[in-house]
């Protein structure tokens, strides 16, 4: 028997590989096949089974692809329906993989769906649980994401309690924990940097599963302090749970290559720049009306918080040679528009005499020496907890996360000072800003970072913003 995590950093978010006895099954793999194709036939081994823990609202699984290249069976849980062919596992059904078995528990609460698979290895004991979204290294699921439920976030938090405590916690306490998700995610509020554990343990440490917790105080717990998820979860889940183009074909469109006059052409059609270089480098000089989203962060969580509509058409700016990665990671999340990157980079676009736009970035240091002489328009683009956390007085909370709810809130004529935790966010809220006609936008280095080191960061409580 072999279980492999196959961990994906920008997404948190774990699929698995297992095998026994040349057979082998998936469980909630990304969009791109080739990964998981290239290791069955190195392992020389047949996909039987691709299972999937529920209708995942943060990223487009690559089940559908997948399914259709190797010929596998897609299994859902109870309640599951697609438009597309799938096996619907009953209760308790148990697959044969080789010389190991899986059995299917529902477990319903974080969505209705929503499925957890007991690995049952070759002498017959309860090896792994494959949890999905129910239940995470250190937390749950959030109760809010289902697709077109007419249940709140209180019912489902009920049935998330029943699940845990009828399914999951009578388990042996030496079963390992296999979540769909790590610290980072939105799926959850207190996730763990780990990425499995014994359930023993967990018993022990995650608040959820606290033996003497009752069902009202766990549905308090568990729906207190919630951030409205990501516009996009439920775009993403809509097209998991109804089908997809082809990855391939979304890859092959975005990675057409343009000359800097096609891809001003292009551009001057109203479509979405996206630059995706380090904000540092964005910052010296870019494409007019791009906006920066780097590849070095959580890129396709910002990308869905941030871009609308899934169908817009993205011209790309990317660092040279990171083309494909970036259109895979657009497509990971559902923006299967991309329509071709610059040739060349921005190098290219400047050596043939383009326009050129720039954002200036200060130190912490200066922006402290101007505040001291005058009264500045500084915007806090984090999010609302760090801000109540710790800020500079004085500072409008502006998280980028609600951004686009509230661009016509500030004074285009004035002057802006931006700052995040740490320089990724501040560029991004930056080149927005830009985009949208505020010219004298100035990002500040380094975030909170830096100005925690001056004395112009002071511990002020405020009560939530509003934004």
């Amino acid at each position: 028997m072999r279980i492999e995590q196959i961990y994906t950093n920008c997404l948190a978010e774990a699929a698995y590989y297992i095998e026994s006895n040349g057979v082998a099954a998936i469980i909630d793999p990304l969009r791109e096949t080739d990964p998981y194709i290239e290791k069955i036939e190195a392992n020389g081994v047949k996909l039987k089974y691709i299972f999937e823990t529920h209708f995942h609202a943060d990223f487009v699984s690559g089940h559908v692809d997948l399914a259709h290249k190797t010929g596998a069976t897609i299994v859902y849980g109870p309640n599951a329906e697609t438009t597309y062919k799938i096996h619907p596992a009953k209760d308790e059904e148990v697959f044969e993989i080789g010389d190991i078995k899986i059995k299917v528990l529902h477990t319903p609460g974080h969505t209705m769906e929503s499925t957890t698979f007991l690995l049952i290895d070759e002498k017959g004991n309860n090896h792994a649980i494959f949890t999905g979204d129910t239940l995470f290294i250190g937390d749950v699921g959030r109760p809010d994401l289902a697709v077109k439920s007419d249940l709140t976030k209180e019912d489902l938090a009920g049935f998330l309690f029943d699940s845990l405590r009828n399914k999951i916690m009578p388990l042996e306490d030496n079963v390992i924990v296999y979540p769909a998700h790590g610290a980072g995610s939105a799926c959850g509020k207190n996730m763990s940097d780990e990425t499995y554990d014994s359930l023993g343990n967990q018993k022990k440490t995650n608040y959820a599963l606290r033996a003497d917790m009752t069902k009202e105080e766990f549905i308090k717990e568990v729906t207190d302090g919630i951030m409205p998820p990501p516009q996009y979860f439920p775009k993403n889940a809509m097209l998991n749970k109804q089908g997809y183009e082809q990855v391939d074909e979304v890859i092959s469109r975005g990675m057409t290559a343009l000359s800097a006059e096609d891809f001003e052409a292009k551009a001057k059609q109203g479509v979405i720049i996206l630059d995706t270089r380090h904000e540092q480098t964005f910052n010296q000089g870019f494409v007019p009306r791009s906006m920066n989203i780097g590849l070095e962060g959580t890129f396709a969580v910002w990308v869905g918080t941030l871009i609308k509509n899934l169908n817009e058409p993205i011209l790309l700016v990317t660092p040279e040679g990171q083309e494909k990665e970036t259109v895979l990671r657009l497509a990971r999340v559902g923006y299967d528009n991309a329509i071709g990157y610059l040739a060349g980079g921005f190098n290219a676009w400047k050596a043939a005499g383009k326009n050129v736009d720039s954002i200036r970035s200060i130190e912490a240091t200066e922006l402290q020496a101007l505040q001291t002489q005058d009264k500045i328009n500084i915007l806090d683009v984090r999010k609302p907890t760090e801000y109540q956390s710790e800020h500079i007085i004085d500072a409008q909370n502006f998280p980028l996360d609600f951004i686009n709810g509230h661009l016509d809130d500030l004074d285009k004529e004035a002057t802006y000072y931006v700052h995040c935790a740490g320089g990724y966010r501040s560029m991004v809220a930056s080149s927005i800003l830009k985009k949208h006609g505020y010219k004298n936008v100035v990002d500040v280095k380094g975030g909170f970072r830096e100005i925690a080191k001056t004395d112009i960061a002071k511990t002020e409580y405020v009560c939530p913003s509003t934004l």
